[in-house]
């Protein structure tokens, strides 16, 4: 094989090379700024909530943002049924958690306040008094507006 081939067939390995890293690198920042989105019914009211779907979504949460923007919420989905215990971390303003098991409220947390300055071992716990597999975060005072209780159920629109 002459040289003249041995190099365009290097100079086309290292062109697809850098197309796997360029495409890995895509890939891995779409699964980190990329958040679902749905459409959801609790006691007639519709909200429409980011999906947290994953790991890294779980963690992360609200926490860092200012507001909700155009969402009513954040729509925690669980693979597992399991004391799903939340935390305040970074939030910017109060929230209302809602706990669903198999679609149907299973507790409620009302008003919880931001922690500014507190460390990741200070953060207060907020676990339900059932266990859950799906969470909905909504802005401080929803639950109370829109009368969510105990017992309501959840509808995933789309």
């Amino acid at each position: 094989m002459s040289e003249k081939i041995k190099s365009e067939i290097h100079k086309w390995q290292l062109i697809l090379l850098g197309l796997i890293i360029v495409f890995a690198i895509v890939l891995k920042l779409y699964n980190v700024f990329y958040w679902p989105t749905a459409t959801i019914k609790v006691n007639n009211q519709v909200f429409k909530v980011l999906v947290a779907n994953s790991e890294k979504h779980w963690q992360k949460g609200l926490g860092g943002r200012k507001d909700l923007g155009k969402y009513d919420g954040m729509l925690f989905v669980f693979p597992n049924q399991a004391q799903h215990i939340f935390v305040m971390r970074d939030m910017k303003f109060p929230l209302d958690i809602i706990w669903f098991n198999k679609g149907t409220v299973v507790d409620k947390a009302q008003n919880l306040p931001i922690e500014p300055g507190v460390t990741e071992e200070e953060l207060v716990q907020y676990p339900a008094r059932d266990i859950s597999d799906r969470v909905l975060e909504i802005s401080a005072g929803s639950a109370l507006k829109y009368n969510l209780n105990i017992g309501d159920n959840l509808e995933v629109l789309k």
